[in-house]
């Protein structure tokens, strides 16, 4: 069973945005056609890296992280595809599944970095063309800023900011994925928000002073 209007067996950023309209399928969807279409897999697969990527970007929060994410991303990417033939449906979102195995993940490669040091890369052949890390700082200053004073709101309110406004994930997959009502969430998301912004005017004033 094909995805409609699909063309192509590879993934394009054309054919992921295509995905994210109104009426694109859902992850639960993509995942039951993806054994045997693979256009869906792969319009699956680039969806949870995407949601991988930016879980993990903001849960680490701090310049050269994104080598990281990266890698976790992948990491959960493979997971999902080895667990996809026996996965069963148990009335969950799927993104209630994805986030389990992310957030594993993310903890897995948090305790690899704790025990010894990271290699270091070789020396380039030629000029390096990317942007410097103080160009790159500067860049990301304003959500460097923001990601630091989510660190200071209590964890179950980080956590749910993180799936609803980083990730994209609706109210009751959030629920899902955290084991809450929706009614609870959408209580914590407020207060989580309405902290967030206090300091980051806080913060906004500090700097003008």
């Amino acid at each position: 069973m094909g995805l409609g209007g699909a063309t192509g067996a590879g993934v394009t950023p054309g054919a992921v945005g295509a995905m994210e309209r109104v009426d694109a399928p859902s992850l639960r969807e993509l995942a039951a056609l993806a054994g045997s279409d693979p256009q869906a897999r792969d319009v699956l697969l680039a969806r949870i890296r995407d949601m991988a990527v930016r879980y993990c970007r903001v849960r680490l929060g701090r310049f050269g992280a994104e080598d990281t994410a990266q890698d976790v991303a992948q990491e959960v990417c493979m997971a999902v595809v080895a667990a996809l033939p026996t996965y069963q449906e148990r009335g969950l979102p799927f993104e209630a599944f994805v986030y389990t195995i992310t957030s594993r993940k993310l903890v897995d490669a948090q305790r690899a970095a704790m025990r010894g040091p990271a290699p270091v890369a070789d020396l380039p052949d030629g000029p390096d063309e990317a942007p410097s890390p103080e160009s790159v700082a500067v860049m990301r200053d304003d959500a460097a800023t923001a990601m630091t004073l989510m660190r200071r709101l209590p964890a179950q309110q980080r956590e749910i900011l993180t799936l609803r406004v980083a990730v994209g994930m609706s109210t009751d997959e959030t629920a899902a994925a955290l084991g809450m009502s929706t009614g609870a969430v959408r209580v914590a998301q407020h207060r989580g928000l309405t902290k967030l912004r206090a300091m980051i005017a806080e913060n906004e004033k500090g700097d003008v002073a």
